[in-house]
């Protein structure tokens, strides 16, 4: 009904979360029907558990994600600098390993061991990369030192971006809404090294995050970029936390074909295979 209206006069109907991007832009650059909902999700991707910080249990989060409609999932517990938020040491990484197993033959989902990696000051991975091969998805965060000189954080991210094992940059500049800015760094720079590395770029759902920010989008999409759309749940109830990301997604033009999670899991499995 709407888009008959604006057809009527003559308007281009352009969907509520594009029109300030038509704004800025004279003019949208993409097809209302190509941008991206959430009927084109398969892939449950960087979620926490009772192993680290998580309210609930991976059993329960998994459970919570096959009634959504997901295919397939990764867990992303903290790594074990994170010791604020429990996070796994090498051992421990073992034992959740074999919880996984044992979910996945209850559940029909494809259930991957994933790990949200912290970047250390120097641009080093939280594990070494013995550690990090065995993991089939890898989320690199930082979440510590936010106070580093432009330059130095922007080194240091381009670091771990470069590392082989990295999949995804979560939360690119660290903000925190109404309570922390950006750290400093050169996100252009950051973008041509998660499009030189085939590494995604996380757009974190958040509400107190919606990190990256709409306004970065476009550059990232000019070169190539892929996303990953995530609600960095910590609880079943994060989950629906889904539809923040995915507004923010639409209000930058990303289409499906841009986004990790909506890879069929053998698609997803060769990009994070790199």
């Amino acid at each position: 009904m709407t888009d008959e209206i604006f057809e009527k006069i003559n308007v281009k109907f352009v969907i509520p979360e594009m029109r300030e991007i038509q704004n800025v832009e004279n003019g949208s650059k993409s097809d209302n029907n190509e941008v991206i909902n959430f009927e084109n999700f398969l892939g449950f991707l960087h979620f926490h558990t009772t192993w680290s910080d998580g309210i609930n249990s991976l059993e329960e989060m998994i459970n919570a994600a096959l009634n959504m409609g997901y295919k397939y999932a990764a867990v992303c517990d903290h790594s074990k600098s994170a010791f604020y938020a429990n996070g796994l040491s090498e051992e421990r990484i073992l034992l959740q390993r074999k919880e996984i197993v044992d979910v996945e033959k209850s559940y029909p989902i494809k259930l991957l061991s994933g790990i949200e990696c912290d970047i250390l000051s120097d641009g080093e991975l939280d594990y070494s990369d013995d550690i990090l091969s065995e993991f089939n998805f890898v989320v690199a965060s930082v979440h510590s030192r936010f106070n580093l000189a432009e330059n130095e954080m922007t080194d240091r991210i381009i670091k771990a971006v470069e590392n082989p094992y990295t999949n995804v940059l979560g939360h690119p500049t660290g903000r925190l809404l109404l309570s922390r800015a950006a750290y400093q760094l050169n996100i252009k720079k950051v973008i041509d090294a998660c499009s030189r590395n085939n590494v995604a770029i996380e757009i974190n759902s958040n509400p107190h995050r919606l990190d990256l920010d709409w306004r970065n989008i476009q550059y990232a999409k000019e070169k190539e970029c892929l996303f990953s759309i995530n609600q960095d749940a910590h609880s079943i109830d994060d989950l629906e936390n889904i539809k923040y990301g995915i507004g923010i997604a639409r209000k930058g033009e990303i289409t499906p074909l841009e986004v990790i999670n909506c890879f069929d899991i053998e698609k997803f499995i060769k990009f994070t295979n790199k």
